[in-house]
C-alpha cells in the first residue's frame, strides 16, 4: 500500500519550518550570549554604565561598533554614555558588532539596559505563632471616582458592626473630609452606618481619606474599637501632560553626523503615576521650513537627533520645530500638548576666506616707511565676527628682506598692506609679492579637502625719488703707521650720489675726532696727520682710532659715516716691569717671581730677556735673576742679606733689543706672608723695642682707669655695709650664702668678710647659726657663693652653746661665731641694700637692661685669657701681660705697628 503524498500546504509548512530552523542555527553561530545591565533611570554624558566581556565572544576582532549612537564601547568592553539619556521605558537594548577587517568575521552582542528596582524583602526572623484574635468589625473596601456626577449624595458603602445583635449601635464618624478639611465631604446615618459622599472630588487635590468610624449604644456604651477606614479616589484622565518650557532652544553644528543629539524636551502629567493616564508619547508634527526632514524625537524619551549630515548654516541657520506630547501611550483618546522647538545651526569654518582678485598693484616711493601702500578684500560665508570669518593674512614670497608687512583691520577684514623698512630705487624698481589668507579658526577637515589657503600677487612699483649724498658703507677703514710724520696724507672716507654713484660735488667735515690727531680736507675726504699718532694710547680701542665724517651735497642734504684708523704698530715702547714692589718674606721665601709687560704688538714683545742694571757691586753681590719664561724671571737674594728694603734695578729687553730699566722696591721681611709684612725700623738700631703709639697708650689708661673704679666701688659697698646692722633674711631654707674654700685637702679657716658676720636669732641657748657672706681666701681672690634651692638648710645646725659646726651641713670643719644681732636687724639692713644692686646690675647707664645681663652663650671653644668683663664681674687679682709676649704673626704686626707710633 503506497504511502499517503503530503498535500501542497503541509509541504510548504514543512520548508519553512526547515528555513527557520537553519536561520536560527546561523544566528545562534554569529550572536554571542546576552549581556543585561542594571541603570538607573537616569544617565549622564560620558558615565561608565558597565563593562561587557568582549574577549569571551570573539578574541579575534579589531573593529567595535555600537547600534546606538548613545552607547560608545571600549576596546576593554566598558560601555560609556556619549549623551544624557532618561529611561522612560523599563528595558533598552543595542548590540555591539564585532567585526574582523581581515577574514570579514563578525560576531554580535545584545545588551539590554534595565532600571535599577529596589525591592524591599521581608525576612521571617521568628516562627509565626497562630493565635486565635478577637473578632473586630472589618473594613470594607471603598473607593470614588474623581469628579463624580453624582448624584449626590453619592452612596459609598454601609458601616456596620457585629454587636448590633445584641444592641442598639450608633454609627457616627470622624477625620478629613468630616470635621476636618474638606468639612461635611462625607457622612454616615447614624441608625444604618450607609456611608455618603456629598460633592465631586478632585484626585489631583485629595489622593484619599482616612477617616475613623465609630459604634456606640445609646447610652455611650463602645462596644467596638475605633475602625479606620481608606476612601480612595480613583484616578480620571483628567489632566493634559504639559512641556517643562514653553519654548525649547538648542544649538547644534553644521555638517554633524546622523544620530547627532540635539536636545530633549520633556513633559509631566498630573494624573496618577504609573498609569495609562501618564505614559507619555513625543512626536515632531512640525518643521519651518517644511523640508528636508532633518529630525526625529525619541517617544518615549523626547530627545531630538539629526537624521541627515546635510545641515548648513550658511542655506538655513535655524529650524523651527512643532512638537507634540500625548498621554495614554499616544492612542487617539489621548489628551495631548503641543510645544515649540528652536534648533540654531551653529557656525564651523567650513568655507575659505577667497581674495576678490587674484593679483593687485601698488606703488610707493624709496626710502619711505611705516606708510599704507594697499588694501585687499576677501570673501567669506562664514558667520560675521566670529573666528571663522576673521582673516590673518600672511606674506608668502617676495618679503625675503623684510620690507612689507600686512595686517588685518578688525572692522572691515581687509588685509593692510604696509612699508615697514625703505626700499632702494637704486637697488631694486619692482617687488612682486604672494599673499595668503586664512582664517583664525582652523579650517573643517570634514567640509571639504580643498586647499586650506587663497593666495594672490601683488606687484609694488618703487617710484625713484631725488636722494642726498649715501654713506655707504656706513664704517670704512684705513691703515697708517703709528710713528708716521706730521703733514702724512691718505685717502679718507668716500660718500657717493646714489644716482650718479660719484663722490663728486660731495663735501666732507669731521664731526668728531677724540685727540685731534688729523685733519679732514674738504673736497676730497682725504685725511692729514695733524699729531703724532700713538697706538698704545688710553684712548685707542684694539689698536683702531675713529672719527666721525659728515658729507654734505649742494643741496645740504648729509650723511655721517665713521672712518676707522688702523694703526700699524712699530717698536717705539720698551717692556717694563709694572710691579714696582716686592717683599720677600725670608723665614719662608727665597725668592720672588717679576712679570714684564710690553706695549707694543706680540710681534714686537717677548721673548723677554731680564738683566741687573747697577754701578754698584752690593746689587750684584746681593741679588740674582733666573728666567723663567719669555715674560717672567725670577728674583732671589744669596748670601743672607738683613732684614730691610733695597732697590733693585733690572733691566728688560724685546726681541728686537728696545729696552727700559725699573727699580724695583725690594723688602726682606721677618713674615710668614706678605700679607703680614709691612715697613718696619731695622732692628740693630731700635733694639727690638716695641713703641707704642698714642692710641694704644690711651687704651691702657683708660683700662686701668676702669680697673681703679671697680675696685673703688667694691671697697666702698664693704665699708657701708659693715656700719650697719645685720640680719638674717628668712628665706634661709632656699636662699644661703655659704663657704666655699675647699679647694685643697686640709682644715679650712672662716673669714668674716665685708663686716658680715654669723649672728643668732632670740635670747634664748638655741638659735639659727650659720655663715653668711663669709668670704674666702684663696689665690688672691675673694668669692661670695650663693646656694639656692633649699637642699641644704641650718636647722641641723641648731643647738645650745656658742659655737656650732656645719658638718652636717657642708662635710667641712667649719667654725660659726656667735650670734650677736636679732633676724629684724639683719632683714632690715640688707633687703634693700642687696636689691638695689642687683637691680643696678641689671641696668646700664640709659636705665635699660644691660647687653651681657643673664645672656646665653654657646661653647666657642678654649676661653680667653683676659677673662669675663661682664658688668657683675669682680675680678680682682692683678693679670699679668706676659701672654703679649707669644703672639701670633698677625698680632705681633700689630704689636710693632704701635711700637713705630
Amino acid at each position: 500500500m503506497a504511502a499517503a503524498r503530503p498535500s501542497g500546504s503541509w509541504s510548504g509548512a514543512l520548508c519553512r519550518l526547515l528555513l527557520l530552523t537553519l536561520a536560527i542555527l546561523i544566528f545562534a553561530s554569529d550572536a554571542c550570549k546576552n549581556v543585561t545591565l542594571y541603570v538607573p533611570s537616569k544617565l549622564d554624558a560620558e558615565k561608565l554604565i558597565g563593562r561587557v566581556n568582549l574577549k569571551e565572544c570573539f578574541t579575534a576582532a579589531n573593529l567595535i561598533h555600537s547600534s546606538d549612537p548613545d552607547f560608545q564601547i571600549l576596546e576593554d568592553g566598558s560601555v560609556y554614555t556619549t549623551n544624557t539619556i532618561l529611561l522612560s521605558s523599563e528595558k533598552r537594548s543595542f548590540t555591539i558588532l564585532l567585526s574582523n577587517t581581515e577574514n570579514q568575521e563578525k560576531k554580535k552582542i545584545f545588551v539590554f539596559l534595565e532600571r535599577q528596582t529596589k525591592v524591599l524583602k521581608k525576612r521571617q526572623t521568628k516562627e509565626t505563632v497562630l493565635r486565635r484574635a478577637k473578632r473586630r468589625w472589618a473594613p470594607i473596601p471603598c473607593s470614588m471616582l474623581e469628579n463624580s456626577l453624582g448624584p449626590f449624595p453619592l452612596f459609598l458603602q454601609q458601616v456596620q458592626s457585629d454587636t448590633a445583635q445584641n444592641y442598639t449601635i450608633y454609627y457616627s464618624i470622624r477625620g478629613p473630609g468630616v470635621d476636618q478639611e474638606p468639612r461635611n465631604l462625607f457622612y454616615v446615618e447614624r441608625d444604618t452606618g450607609n456611608l455618603y459622599c456629598t460633592r465631586a472630588v478632585d484626585r489631583e487635590q485629595y489622593e484619599s481619606f482616612e477617616i475613623i468610624a465609630f459604634a456606640t449604644t445609646p447610652d455611650g456604651y463602645t462596644p467596638e474599637l475605633p475602625l479606620p477606614l481608606i476612601i480612595k479616589v480613583e484616578d480620571e484622565n483628567d489632566n493634559y501632560p504639559i512641556f517643562t518650557e514653553e519654548t525649547y532652544t538648542f544649538t547644534i553644528f553644521e555638517n554633524c553626523r546622523v544620530g547627532t543629539t540635539v536636545g530633549q524636551v520633556c513633559a509631566t502629567d498630573k494624573d496618577e503615576p504609573d498609569t495609562m493616564h501618564t505614559r507619555l508619547k513625543y512626536s515632531i508634527i512640525g518643521q519651518v521650513p517644511p523640508s528636508p526632514t532633518l529630525f526625529s524625537m525619541h517617544p518615549t524619551t523626547g530627545v531630538i537627533t539629526t537624521t541627515s549630515s546635510q545641515l548648513d548654516r550658511e542655506l538655513i541657520d535655524k529650524y523651527q520645530l512643532k512638537i507634540k506630547v500625548q498621554d495614554m501611550d499616544g492612542q487617539y483618546f489621548g489628551l495631548q500638548t503641543t510645544s515649540t522647538c528652536i534648533i540654531n545651526i551653529g557656525d564651523v569654518n567650513d568655507h575659505l576666506p577667497t581674495f576678490t582678485r587674484t593679483s593687485y598693484v601698488a606703488s610707493v616711493e624709496e626710502n619711505t616707511v611705516d606708510v599704507e601702500i594697499l588694501r585687499v578684500t576677501v570673501e567669506d560665508k562664514d558667520l560675521v565676527n566670529t573666528a571663522n570669518w576673521r582673516a590673518n593674512y600672511t606674506i608668502l614670497k617676495g618679503n625675503e628682506n623684510g620690507n612689507f608687512k600686512i595686517v588685518t583691520d578688525a572692522k572691515t577684514n581687509e588685509g593692510i598692506l604696509c612699508v615697514v623698512k625703505p626700499l632702494n630705487y637704486e637697488e631694486k624698481q619692482q617687488v612682486i609679492l604672494q599673499i595668503g589668507v586664512v582664517n583664525e579658526a582652523p579650517f573643517s577637515r570634514e567640509a571639504s579637502s580643498r586647499s586650506a589657503m587663497s593666495t594672490a600677487t601683488v606687484t609694488v612699483n618703487v617710484r625713484d625719488q631725488d636722494e642726498g649724498p649715501e654713506c655707504n658703507p656706513p664704517i670704512q677703514t684705513i691703515r697708517m703707521n703709528e710713528n708716521a710724520a706730521v703733514g702724512t696724507t691718505s685717502n679718507g672716507y668716500k660718500a657717493y650720489d646714489p644716482e650718479t654713484r660719484s663722490s663728486s660735488g660731495i663735501r666732507y667735515k669731521k664731526l668728531t675726532d677724540p685727540t685731534g690727531w688729523v685733519t679732514i680736507d674738504e673736497n676730497t675726504g682725504s685725511i692729514r696727520v695733524f699729531r703724532s699718532l700713538d697706538r698704545e694710547a688710553e684712548t685707542i680701542r684694539n689698536g683702531i682710532y675713529n672719527i666721525t665724517v659728515l658729507a654734505s651735497d649742494q643741496a645740504g642734504r648729509t650723511c655721517t659715516g665713521t672712518l676707522g684708523i688702523i694703526l700699524q704698530d712699530v717698536n717705539d715702547n720698551g717692556p717694563f716691569i709694572p710691579k714696582k714692589t716686592v717683599i720677600i718674606c725670608k723665614p719662608t721665601m727665597s725668592s720672588a717671581e717679576i712679570v714684564a709687560v710690553d706695549p707694543d704688538e706680540p710681534i714686537n714683545g717677548p721673548p723677554f730677556d731680564f738683566s741687573l742694571e747697577s754701578s754698584t757691586s752690593d746689587v750684584q753681590r746681593i741679588w740674582r735673576l733666573n728666567k723663567i719664561n719669555d715674560t717672567a724671571a725670577r728674583l732671589s737674594y744669596q748670601n743672607d742679606p738683613a732684614f730691610g728694603s733695597y732697590v733693585v734695578p733690572v733691566t728688560v729687553r724685546d726681541r728686537l733689543g728696545m729696552s727700559s730699566v725699573t727699580s724695583l722696591d725690594v723688602t726682606l721681611c721677618d713674615c710668614i706672608t706678605e700679607n703680614d709684612c709691612t715697613h718696619r725700623a731695622d732692628p740693630r738700631i731700635s733694639g727690638g723695642g716695641v713703641q707704642l703709639g698714642k692710641w694704644a697708650i690711651l687704651a691702657i689708661l683708660l683700662g686701668i682707669a676702669l680697673l681703679f673704679c671697680i675696685l673703688f666701688t667694691l671697697v666702698c659697698g664693704a665699708s657701708g655695709i659693715s656700719k650697719q646692722p645685720k640680719v638674717i633674711p628668712d628665706d634661709l631654707a632656699q636662699q644661703n650664702l655659704i663657704v666655699s674654700n675647699t679647694e685643697a685637702p686640709g682644715d679650712d679657716k672662716v673669714y668674716s668678710a665685708n663686716g658680715f658676720t654669723t649672728q643668732t636669732a632670740g635670747a634664748s641657748a638655741q638659735g639659727v647659726c650659720g655663715t653668711m657672706g663669709s668670704g674666702v681666701k684663696n689665690g688672691g681672690q675673694e668669692t661670695i657663693e650663693m646656694v639656692k634651692g633649699g637642699h641644704q638648710t641650718l636647722e641641723s645646725c641648731r643647738g645650745a652653746g656658742h659655737h656650732h659646726t656645719l658638718d652636717s651641713c657642708r662635710g667641712g670643719h667649719t667654725e660659726v661665731d656667735n650670734c650677736r644681732y636679732t633676724y629684724s636687724e639683719w632683714h632690715s639692713f640688707t633687703q634693700p641694700r642687696l636689691g638695689e644692686k642687683v637691680y643696678l646690675c641689671n641696668q646700664d647707664e640709659n636705665h635699660k637692661h644691660a647687653q651681657d645681663y643673664v645672656l646665653t652663650y654657646n661653647y666657642e671653644g678654649r676661653g680667653s685669657v683676659a677673662g669675663s668683663v661682664g658688668c657683675c664681674s669682680e675680678r680682682q687679682e692683678e693679670d699679668g701681660l706676659e701672654f703679649l709676649d707669644n703672639l701670633e704673626p698677625k698680632f705681633r704686626t700689630l704689636a710693632e705697628a704701635c711700637m713705630k707710633r
